[in-house]
């Protein structure tokens, strides 16, 4: 944190000593530059991304820290361009939502790899580049000649990321998998659901907790070559990566058992407990409290009785009773109780209510709540990008982190097929447009 303007090598060579001291003061100045924007620490890189929806959100990351990512994709687009919902909900390759928000700050052009032309230009981009991160089936860069042994003679100092569903060795991996397989064999379906039904999927995918991971590691591996000037191929697994993130090993290590599912209820010894209560607009999550926490219950009973809708509950002493002496059938008739109340209000009137009386009472958001809710609005969560070619202006989810010397933020769209084709092609590789034109006649780009 202090510039170091001497450097004492007790015994070093006075040649080392001053190339050490050369190093230091270029990384100051170039920290002095960057100290405070958070949203520029990556702005000298370079990231070839070569993705599909397994492992966009990693580029997507590098990017928002000011990365020049560069999502390369086929001459017909990429397959993450199917990925519904769809704007407006019409069908279309450059509708996807999915794809607006994952590839967003990220420049795009066409390139088939395999293709001995294509493999020359990705050759070029290579040289470069800083980061290449790709997630096709384990083994496929090698297949065509592009692995990570190739590259790094190219470019030593190149960090390149695969995000397969079972990593690059093992029997697994050259097994593919969709997110319902990797959450299975990731464990997360085993604790999702009911207990008396068969485990669930989440609605949404979570094979992103790959592309996380693999973010972190393209850090890490950046802070390595920052201190070395070698580069690292990293080998991401999203099933260690779920398996990583639910930690369901944990709770076997612990207890020998497995962790059950319990759906909308929670178990305390042998009985259970209700904790997700439908109301007029949605769902609250609450439970009954007893004993040194029934203070809670006791403030809810005290609401209910204000509207008449307290019935006996009023009369149990919610404070003095032991868990140990309950039975399910009590609890039944309490929650009967409850349920009636909670279906009269909506969930803002029971959260505002909460906050005030002191209950562990929360709303189950949903997504037009999120989009509605005041915390999320006060800190500008929300950004609005404009999509001149749709006429239109959408709402996405904002950065992963504020600072006080510089937020994230979107800076661009996400690119259309091959919008960027010139501007790195002609620009920036100095292709001949002649040239570009037999390419694409040819179906390199």
């Amino acid at each position: 944190t202090q510039r170091p303007d001497s450097a004492h090598c007790h015994g070093a060579d006075l040649r080392e000593t001053a190339q050490l001291k050369a190093l230091a003061d270029a990384a100051w100045h170039r920290w002095g530059q960057l100290d405070g924007l958070v949203n520029n620490l990556l702005a000298d890189y370079l990231v070839l991304d070569l993705c599909n929806d397994k492992g966009l959100l990693c580029g997507k990351i590098l990017a928002d820290l000011g990365a020049d990512v560069l999502i390369i994709e086929n001459p017909e687009g990429n397959p993450a361009r199917t990925q519904p919902p769809f704007y407006k909900d019409i069908p279309h390759t450059e509708r996807s939502l999915s794809w607006f928000y994952f590839c967003s700050n990220k420049r795009g052009i066409t390139l088939d790899i395999a293709r001995e032309d294509g493999k020359e230009i990705f050759k070029t981009l290579v040289r470069k580049a800083s980061f290449v991160v790709e997630s096709f089936h384990a083994g496929y860069m090698d297949e065509i000649g592009l692995g990570y042994t190739m590259l790094s003679q190219i470019n030593p100092s190149l960090i390149m990321i695969s995000i397969t569903p079972f990593g690059s060795k093992g029997p697994y991996c050259d097994f593919q998998a969709s997110d319902l397989i990797l959450e299975g064999m990731g464990g997360l379906m085993s604790v999702s659901g009911d207990s008396d039904r068969a485990p669930l999927r989440c609605t949404t995918e979570q094979w992103h907790l790959g592309a996380v991971d693999a973010a972190m590691a393209a850090l890490a591996a950046h802070y390595y070559r920052g201190n070395t000037g070698r580069g690292q191929y990293i080998d991401v697994s999203i099933q260690e990566s779920l398996l990583w993130g639910m930690q369901v090993y944990a709770f076997w290590e612990m207890t020998k058992t497995r962790y059950k599912r319990e759906g909308d209820r929670t178990s305390r010894g042998n009985i259970s407990f209700k904790v997700i209560w439908k109301c007029s607009d949605g769902y609250i999550s609450w439970r009954i409290f007893v004993a040194a926490m029934g203070r809670a219950t006791k403030a809810l009973v005290e609401w209910m009785d204000e509207e008449n809708m307290a019935g006996n509950l009023k009369e149990t002493n919610w404070e003095n009773l032991d868990m140990n002496f309950l039975t399910q059938q009590d609890i039944k008739h309490w929650e009967e109780l409850f349920a009636h109340f909670f279906l009269k209000h909506t969930k803002s009137e029971l959260q505002r209510e909460a906050v005030k009386r002191g209950l562990m009472l929360f709303p189950v958001a949903d997504a037009k709540d999120l989009i509605e809710e005041h915390q999320l609005k006060e800190r500008h969560y929300w950004e609005e990008i404009a999509h001149n070619e749709l006429g239109d202006n959408l709402l996405y989810p904002g950065a992963f982190l504020k600072s006080d010397t510089g937020d994230l933020a979107i800076r661009m769209r996400a690119p259309l097929i091959g919008e960027h084709n010139e501007e790195v092609y002609v620009k920036e590789l100095g292709i001949p447009r002649e040239e570009l034109l037999v390419l694409k006649q040819n179906g390199v780009i």
